[in-house]
């Protein structure tokens, strides 16, 4: 894990090499929230061999990747921005409603033999509070800075300074929502529904396993390549007076 080509920490294997997501999640690694550390350090915490994770994610870095995967390394913010908000936003705001339809069913139903379903739902209907407003905030201001920055040949000035600042609660609220993610996955076990488990109980659970997937990879396009970028841009930029619209406008 010495060689100069291999990336230094979890996030930066799949910035570099998108198809090694796979491998993460087949060993449970956390990649978006927890991908600062190295591959060490986050097969230390799963008790898992290094060096076979290793094996696995150099196989798949030097396999082909889909043809739908895209180097958003390469790519413009702008772009990348206008994704995640056409692909990952949109899937939210379409499964959020229909997830807290089922919990709230489910919870009703079978809480009374289950209390973990009440405490699904409870924690459920935390994270989609969380999430909406999230999702407004990088909307109206996060990503229409960062669009500035690429348009402008100066530093802009931002009413809230700069652009590390709404990064900043940007990333900590994903934390909030990788410990909401996490303790799902802890109730429902694995996202693994009984036996005598309903349909509506198995498609919540399925449901849930989706959200997580979608999430980590929503995710870590934010902490490891969008705001990474975005910061970096914006230092590089020398000060400037371009005047500005206001943000959301």
């Amino acid at each position: 894990m010495t060689e100069s080509s291999t990336p230094e920490s979890v996030g930066q294997w799949v910035a570099q090499h998108p198809a090694t997501s796979r491998v993460f999640q087949e060993f449970k690694i956390d990649f978006c929230c927890g991908g600062g550390v190295t591959l060490e350090e986050a097969c230390r915490k799963r008790d898992i061999d290094p060096q076979e994770v290793l094996q696995r994610l150099n196989e798949a870095r030097d396999g082909r990747e889909q043809a739908d995967e895209v180097d958003w390394l390469s790519e413009s913010l702008t772009r990348l921005a206008d994704h995640i908000e056409q692909t990952h936003h949109q899937f939210l705001r379409s499964e959020l409603p229909r997830l807290e339809k089922m919990a709230r069913r489910v919870a009703q139903v079978h809480g009374e033999k289950d209390a973990d379903l009440i405490k699904v739902r409870d924690v459920f209907l935390e994270l989609r509070g969380e999430l909406e407003p999230h999702m407004m905030k990088e909307e109206n201001i996060l990503f229409p800075a960062i669009r500035q920055l690429e348009l402008s040949a100066t530093r802009p000035e931002f009413p809230f300074g700069t652009v590390a600042n709404p990064v900043r609660m940007m990333e900590h609220e994903h934390d909030s929502a990788g410990t909401a993610m996490s303790r799902l996955r802890e109730l429902t076990h694995e996202f693994e529904p009984p036996p005598e488990a309903c349909n509506t109980w198995r498609a919540l659970f399925d449901g849930l396993g989706e959200l997580e997937t979608d999430l980590h990879i929503h995710i870590h396009k934010e902490n490891n390549i969008l705001f990474p970028r975005a910061l970096k841009l914006e230092k590089e930029l020398q000060v400037g007076t371009n005047p500005l619209p206001q943000l959301g406008s």
